[in-house]
């Protein structure tokens, strides 16, 4: 009965490591959980990319298009250029 306070002492680090492994162990088992969502998460991002990239082509827009009897134009677009302020300035003191 001597050393009851040096035993309680022990028996209060004991309790306390046990919290401590506890709790890390929590924190590891919630680490992995959640690589595991980050990997699933970049497959399925990869997956709806390539989706993307497939909806983008010209050949599946003409496929779609072609349904709703919608098709490309044989005349090839004209370029339209929009003159600035300073442009417009220059071309009426040219043409004056």
């Amino acid at each position: 009965m001597r050393n009851w306070r040096f035993i309680v002492f022990l028996i209060l680090i004991a309790i306390l490591m046990i919290a401590i492994s506890h709790g890390y162990e929590q924190k590891i088992y919630r680490i992995s959980e959640l690589e595991t969502e980050v990997k699933e998460l970049r497959s399925e991002f990869v997956d709806k990319r390539s989706e993307l990239m497939e909806l983008k082509m010209e050949s599946t827009i003409s496929r779609k298009m072609e349904e709703k009897q919608i098709f490309p134009s044989s005349v090839p677009p004209k370029k339209i250029k929009v003159l600035k302020e300073e442009e417009k300035n220059i071309i009426e003191e040219v043409w004056q």
